[in-house]
């Protein structure tokens, strides 16, 4: 076993006397999965957050491309009855037993009632698609992929994928964007009921942001309020002066359905329980937008008429509301939650300039029902490759104080994100399942395109939903 030697040193905020107050490594585990009845499982090293200290090994299940990812990138979601999602290839895929068997919807050529006329994909050039997907909070699925050489015309093409939990059926749709370039999307619900206008109603919609124009342009995006035909949505101008409104972002007994609504926070938005769309500092002046259910845009605040401290935030079912910003070193992360709707903060520094020369890419997932956070991060290394690691806080509701770290594969690959890169890993990308474990995307030597791995050791008291 190749034994990795890495250092966290830094500052975590808080009472350090809680650390590890209520998990023990060696005696509070179980295997909600038995390694050995994978295909692939490989074990990682577990140590304590704050030292040096490796406590142990973990083993972890791991999968490929053939699992739905592509050259570059998974684009990983869970859902409340247990699937793990991924529309990082193609077309999207799913496994309904902690990845021991794996689904993939593929469309006929025929076109739905009510859509426009597919046009398939050229042949040789299969595989070249990627896409988004997320559940909502009724349990839909909603999802979003981009065939960026369709045809000999070179015009980009979506495809809606729509999974309807209701009827347990999917369905999907053709749809043309307005621009000859698209790139990688980004996902998400907006709260209903709806009542859309000219864009149409429904229990939600659905938004869909390009990579591309919605980072570098600020075009618009796509919208939907079936999951299935979708149309040009314009979006504020950055130094757009709007009405401001007071939004009121607390929360009230949410559903475990919360624990699977949040979107890639590239997306850089989240529902809201009361209805809409919140995008925290959207403005360029750092005010807040939001989008409310008649599809209309608005300047924002919370309660108190704050904004909130960074534009990467979302909601889970404990109604804590976390929101994540890189810190002035560029190499950590800060971690706050509010558990009033953004009117008062409590926060967690993560500082890794002692071991990281910069943080490549970084994703968190929240639950709610296990009172849990896993925070990943992967960081290019003082000592040349990038590192991929993750945090586990246990209990967060009393301590934003991680109490596990793991580093995910073996840590000998420098790779980085974006088009002409010859290794690539463009985003990171994770979720947690209804019993606790972990899926995270991941890069080493292993293999030359991202893996991801799912997690098979869980402390005893998340036996909730073993599958």
């Amino acid at each position: 076993m190749m034994v990795l030697s890495m250092s966290l040193a830094g500052c975590f905020g808080g009472d350090e006397t809680n650390l590890h107050s209520d998990f023990i490594w060696d005696e509070d585990l179980n295997y909600v999965d038995d390694p050995l009845t994978h295909e692939d499982s490989r074990v990682f090293i577990v140590g304590d957050p704050m030292n040096n200290l490796t406590w142990g090994n973990a083993s972890w299940a791991v999968f490929g491309n053939e699992e739905g990812g592509n050259c570059c990138e998974h684009y990983l979601a869970g859902t409340k009855e247990g699937w793990i999602l991924n529309f990082g290839g193609e077309y999207p895929t799913w496994s309904e037993d902690r990845g021991h068997t794996w689904n993939e919807y593929l469309p006929s050529i025929f076109s739905q009632i009510g859509c426009r006329e597919p046009k398939p994909t050229v042949p040789g050039q299969e595989g070249l698609g990627e896409g988004s997907i997320v559940q909502a909070t009724n349990g839909d699925l909603i999802s979003m992929g981009w065939f960026p050489y369709p045809s000999t015309s070179g015009a980009d093409q979506f495809y809606a994928f729509f999974y309807d939990a209701e009827d347990q059926a999917w369905s999907w749709c053709f749809n043309r964007t307005p621009e000859p370039f698209y790139d990688r999307s980004w996902q998400v619900e907006v709260i209903g009921p709806i009542n859309g206008g000219i864009y149409g109603n429904g229990p939600w919609a659905s938004i869909v942001i390009s990579n591309f124009w919605h980072q570098v342009q600020n075009i618009g995006g796509q919208i939907s309020t079936d999951g299935l035909n979708y149309d040009f949505f314009s979006f504020p101008d950055r130094d757009a002066n709007l009405d401001v409104i007071e939004v009121d972002l607390t929360a009230i007994d949410l559903g475990p359905e919360w624990d699977y609504t949040k979107p890639h926070k590239e997306m850089r938005s989240f529902p809201v329980p009361s209805g809409g769309l919140y995008f925290p500092n959207y403005f360029l002046d750092g005010t807040d937008a939001f989008l409310d259910t008649s599809l209309n845009w608005w300047g924002a605040t919370t309660l108190n008429g704050s904004t909130l401290p960074s534009e990467y935030c979302s909601l889970d079912s404990s109604t804590a509301l976390h929101c994540f910003e890189s810190m002035p070193s560029g190499v950590g992360i800060t971690h706050y939650v509010s558990w009033d709707g953004g009117e008062t903060w409590d926060w967690q520094d993560y500082n890794l300039t002692d071991s990281a020369t910069e943080l490549e890419e970084w994703e968190w997932h929240s639950s709610g029902v296990h009172d849990l956070m896993v925070l990943n991060i992967r960081y290019q290394s003082s000592e040349g490759p990038d590192v991929d690691l993750s945090y586990h806080i246990r209990g967060f509701s009393e301590s934003l104080i991680p109490d596990q770290k793991t580093y995910i594969g073996l840590g000998d690959l420098d790779s980085t994100s974006g088009a002409g890169a010859d290794i690539r890993f463009d985003f990171a990308s994770m979720g947690i399942l209804p019993d606790g474990g972990a899926f995270i995307a991941y890069h080493d030597s292993s293999d030359p395109d991202p893996l991801f791995a799912v997690e098979l050791l869980l402390p005893t008291k998340y036996s909730l939903e073993s599958i």
